[in-house]
């Protein structure tokens, strides 16, 4: 069995924490691979240590056969992007953590735990969906939380023309800063600051949200299967956006396919509790 670290850029108490945690993975007889920041860090905390542990890209964390991610709900996404379907167990290190559920008190015990149940065959897992966007030559990263498309400047004089359709028929249209498609998970980040619903983890759908329309209609909950399409003419370039991050530059006029995209994500360890994390917004 292998197991890949993934701790918060930055932050002493997760650099401390990954290193009790590899410590016990080599008591169970575990291979541990690490992230090369991660890896970085160590080399500095465990000063006693012969030599700075092999970092790794974390790429190539879909090939461990569990991802240990020691943070907030950043570098959640930031693991989960590498580890494509293998499980993900969050260890929360931030305020709200609805992708964190292990507390880093218990993240020892935990993860022994989770060990033993993947040699016995018996590990838990629990998926969520992920969502991309394509056209006819261009595919997106799959976002855990969101995909935006917007103009390449918000607000007076910028933002983008657009038809926003839902399995062909036709939802809304005209002006706006940008269109954002959010799956259930993230219902409760860009989603929710731009005025759209809050989905319980349970249901399987997706946000469809236009970003301060001049007229529009309200965010709308759709089936996780759906295909929404975005039909973009007035603006110079649209920017498209996965999770945050890594923007790309589309020329106009473009139609985008915002959808489904596998694998999904693999949450290993306990659940959070949703009303709890929601909680800690206020």
């Amino acid at each position: 069995m292998e197991v890949g670290i993934v701790a918060q850029r930055g932050n002493a108490r997760a650099a401390r924490l990954a290193s009790e945690i590899r410590e016990k993975l080599r008591e169970l007889d575990v291979a541990v691979r690490i992230d090369e920041a991660t890896a970085d860090r160590l080399g500095a905390v465990d000063g006693n240590e012969p030599a700075v542990p092999e970092g790794h890209p974390v790429e190539t964390f879909r090939e461990c056969d569990l991802v240990v991610s020691i943070g907030g709900d950043g570098t959640f996404l930031f693991a989960a992007r590498g580890a494509g379907g293998t499980p993900v167990l969050g260890v929360n290190l931030g305020e709200v953590g609805f992708l964190n559920a292990v507390s880093p008190s218990e993240a020892v015990e935990v993860i022994g735990r989770e060990v033993t149940a993947y040699r016995q065959g018996e590990l838990d897992v629990r998926e969520v969906p992920r969502v991309k966007a394509r056209t006819d030559n261009w595919m997106s990263g799959p976002a855990v939380n969101d995909i935006v498309v917007q103009g390449s400047r918000r607000g007076h004089g910028g933002g983008i023309d657009y038809d926003l359709r839902v399995d062909g028929s036709l939802y809304s249209g005209g002006h706006a800063d940008g269109v954002l498609v959010a799956t259930q998970t993230g219902s409760t980040a860009y989603n929710l600051s731009e005025g759209g619903p809050l989905v319980h983890p349970s249901i399987g759908g997706f946000v469809v949200n236009e970003m301060c329309a001049s007229g529009g209609m309200p965010p709308l909950v759709v089936d996780g299967d759906a295909e929404v399409t975005v039909r973009v003419t007035g603006a110079d370039r649209i920017v498209v956006v996965s999770d945050g991050r890594n923007p790309d530059e589309l020329t106009v006029p473009a139609e985008l396919t915002i959808e489904r995209s596998d694998p999904p994500v693999r949450l290993a360890g306990p659940t959070s509790d949703f009303f709890e994390a929601l909680g800690k917004l206020s």
